[in-house]
């Protein structure tokens, strides 16, 4: 439920940054390098950062970069005094122990954390000498996906300064030739638009962006710390033939599928909309507007049904209807009159949702079913894996399965395994103002269907990548990689095998070409589809077979030095420096993977002060958000006198720990206590423990325990407990979904306050001037904890009242 601003949220705090983070002021950023290489879609960014230190000290020098997600970075360099100092990638297990070592010894971390939509964020930090230098050099790859008929390479430069010698050079090869090329994000327009130049032949292009100082301080979102902000290169290759682009070298094949002069197919959709309390407020009003839109765009020989779900389902038509002009404008008004309510039926909805395909099959259609939902599963079956054996069992393979989860709340893992379990995908919609564009970007890109079945065949092919597809759609790509066996080409025979409108229809290519991509490049195209798609296979896998899929990803990685989800690495500094673990971070996942604790040392002596935790403000007129350190071991979370609850958090003796314990009493005589080992009901003088997934339903709360987490609801608030592993440290973290509607409620979790931006380094709490400090933390709030930068302030400044109150 949204509130307004000033509401917190627990933070743990990143070792090694929880005082203000090194001075830029005190360096000197003279060289900043963005070198981008795009051989057949395959793209190879290195990022080379030169630093002096111009100070008569020594000084913590910072390298502050992102990346796309999509990418694996596999190097990372620093030079200094002559001696080079490279990053290893290990398997995680053995970055954590070399990890250990280093931060017995006080050292700290560096850390790759996901940012926003399509970036992740990596930092790293070393101490140079007085008036010496430092190179920081960082390499990472991705294959450009296809997407509405293009493919995109996004480029973020954040140097923190103008910087003298700033260059981006993007430099693309693609033997099919290119079709177009266009230039576009936040560095692209106005004032720095003169500064890029683009340069083509029919199979080449180059594009520099050379900004000087003075126009590094005047784009949109420039300032006085110079850049921030995205060079995105868009553009197509030129497709003669249906069969595609296939490119052999030494062994190996990539082959790149897109045929575009096709019929398209009618299809089949239904939507199964989440309207339940969550999606309260500018969620629903977003979703009506996309869904109004998205309506408007069938064709009219598709079918389609609508469906919203609380903890009941909801029918504009209880069987699919062809999309007729009066049948959209019905359902267009069914949908402009969608309200929130109540729970959240997952299982029941897309059960209804797969009937209702299942109940109209239609020669030489495609069907489709999009579940998007905000929330977990409140109500009827709440078990995630039941869930998803249940619509499995249901889809039976006939129909992908597209799930969209709406906002950071969503429980992304569940959807994720369910889609993929379905032949589907799942897809992140960021609560931003253009939400609605978003939801419906994603339906223009199975708005159009061409073929499906399609099944990709390479006689005299090994250690192939996946080859068999649902369907294939207008505007995006099938990539296929793998090996010619014994490298006999004249032996191996490509072909592809699919359903169009109105046949079958076969594809073959005998004229394959060599290209100029090396036989590395492709190596690694093929090694970077294998790892991302055994890591799809792993996430729907269990016992030995996961293992086995767990173990062929993770040696990959370490075989091509990709930094993956299962590798880590591990960046080696100068004698007596801090050593650093770099992990990549999975989208939505509900834990973090057993890696390097970022928020704690692994120093077990205990002090006899109080533990320390650090919490965050998130105002709306400040451009950071603020947070402060509490040094207590029962906080006030949230307390409502006039109806008798009180919720009570233990923090860990660590600092920044995390919970131990949260204790919600909710009448006087019922009591609920949350460890990490599980949960305890006392009613009265009867004490009940719980261990494993159900539903307790006590007195007007109800409580479901899953697997890795608690949710708890009692009438206008619910709370949802989330349980977080890091380095075998089990801890707590209390978020809460929807917030008492009264404004009498006080607590830690609750406060409304309202601040203002000051002068440099200020905020304005209350009227009153407050000096703040640079700092970061890492937010645990959400199933996988991203790092974000805060300004830092007392927690006496930030309430303007005793810090002791928010003590229990």
């Amino acid at each position: 439920m949204e509130r307004s601003a000033g509401y917190l949220t627990l933070l743990g705090l990143l070792l090694g940054l929880a005082t203000t983070l090194p001075n830029k002021d005190d360096w000197d950023i003279y060289s900043f390098h963005i070198n981008s290489t795009v051989t057949s879609r395959y793209a190879t960014t290195v990022i080379t950062s030169r630093v002096a230190n111009r100070m008569d000290e020594s000084k913590e020098i910072e390298f502050h970069v992102r990346i796309p997600k999509s990418a694996f970075i596999s190097k990372f360099r620093m030079f200094m005094d002559g001696e080079v100092y490279d990053g290893v990638v290990k398997a995680k297990e053995q970055a954590v122990r070399q990890y250990t070592e280093a931060v017995s010894r006080g050292q700290s971390a560096g850390i790759v954390s996901s940012v926003g939509r399509t970036l992740e964020e990596f930092k790293t930090s070393v101490t140079v000498a007085a008036h010496k230098k430092v190179t920081f050099e960082l390499t990472y790859e991705e294959l450009l996906k296809r997407r509405l008929g293009k493919y995109e390479l996004q480029i973020h430069a954040r140097p923190m300064q103008p910087v003298t010698d700033f260059k981006v050079d993007v430099n693309i090869n693609e033997d099919a030739g290119i079709n177009f090329i266009d230039i576009k994000g936040g560095l692209s327009t106005k004032d720095l638009a003169n500064a890029i130049t683009k340069t083509e032949t029919a199979k080449q292009a180059w594009i520099y962006f050379y900004p000087t100082v003075d126009q590094q301080k005047v784009c949109d979102s420039c300032s006085d710390n110079g850049l921030n902000g995205d060079l995105v290169i868009f553009y197509d290759v030129k497709r003669d033939a249906s069969f595609g682009d296939l490119v052999t070298k030494d062994g190996y094949f990539v082959h790149h599928f897109a045929p575009s002069e096709l019929p398209r197919i009618p299809k089949n959709v239904v939507f199964v909309i989440d309207q339940s309390g969550s999606m309260h407020g500018r969620k629903m009003q977003q979703t009506r507007v996309a869904l109004i839109h998205i309506l408007a765009d069938l064709a009219e020989d598709d079918f389609f049904g609508l469906i919203t779900f609380d903890s009941d389902i909801f029918h504009w038509k209880r069987e699919l209807v062809q999309a007729t002009q009066k049948n959209i404008d019905q359902a267009k008004k069914f949908a402009e009159n969608i309200q929130d309510r109540g729970s959240t039926d997952i299982n029941k909805a897309v059960l209804e949702g797969s009937r209702m395909l299942n109940a109209h099959p239609r020669e030489d259609s495609a069907s489709i079913l999009i579940l998007l939902t905000d929330g977990d599963p409140t109500s009827g079956e709440t078990n995630p894996e039941r869930i998803q054996a249940n619509v499995r069992k249901a889809i039976a393979g006939k129909f992908p399965l597209y799930c969209l989860g709406f906002g950071f709340d969503v429980n992304f893992e569940f959807l994720e395994k369910m889609s993929l379990q379905n032949n589907g995908l799942a897809r992140r919609i960021y609560e931003d103002s253009d939400a609605n564009l978003q939801l419906q970007g994603f339906y223009e890109e199975v708005a159009t269907p061409l073929l499906t079945d399609v099944t990709m065949m390479y006689i005299g092919g090994t250690n192939l990548t996946q080859t068999n597809f649902s369907q294939y759609y207008n505007g995006s790509e099938i990539v296929v990689a793998g090996m010619i066996t014994d490298n006999d080409i004249e032996s191996f025979v490509p072909e592809v095998v699919a359903l169009s409108r109105n046949s079958r229809v076969t594809f073959s290519n005998p004229n394959a070409t060599t290209g100029t991509a090396s036989v590395d490049r492709i190596q690694r195209v093929w090694a970077y589809l294998t790892v991302k798609q055994l890591m799809e296979k792993e996430l729907q896998l269990s016992g030995p077979e996961k293992e086995k899929v767990e173990k062929e990803a993770m040696d990959l990685s370490l075989k091509y030095s990709f930094v993956t989800p299962l590798t880590s690495m591990v960046v080696t500094k100068p004698p007596g420096e801090d050593s650093a673990v770099l992990n990549k971070p999975k989208e939505g996942g509900s834990t973090l993977p057993s890696e390097p604790d970022v928020g704690s040392s692994v120093d077990s002596s205990v002090s006899s002060a109080p533990p320390t935790q650090r919490f965050l403000l998130r105002p709306a007129n400040v451009s950071l958000p603020l947070c402060f350190d509490l040094s207590a071991t029962n906080v006030k979370l949230l307390h409502q006198t006039s109806r008798g609850l009180n919720i009570n958090g233990e923090i860990n003796p660590e600092e920044n720990g995390g919970f131990r314990s949260i204790v919600i009493n909710a009448q006087s005589d019922l009591s609920i206590e949350v460890k990490t080992t599980g949960v305890t009901v006392k009613e009265g003088q009867t004490s009940t423990h719980y261990s494993s997934p159900t539903q307790i339903t006590a007195g007007s709360v109800t409580v479901i325990i899953r697997d890795k987490d608690i949710d708890v609801s009692f009438g206008d608030v619910r709370l949802v407990i989330l349980g977080h592993e890091i380095s075998g440290r089990k801890f707590l973290w209390p978020v809460f979904r929807q917030l008492p509607l009264d404004n009498q409620a006080a607590g830690v979790l609750v406060a409304n306050l309202d601040y203002e931006e000051g002068a440099a380094s200020t905020i304005k709490v209350k009227g009153q001037e407050v000096t703040v400090s640079r700092s970061s933390a890492v937010d645990y709030s959400v199933p996988t904890p991203v790092t974000v930068d805060c300004w830092l302030l007392s927690a006496q400044e930030a309430f303007q009242r005793p810090s002791s109150d928010l003590y229990n």
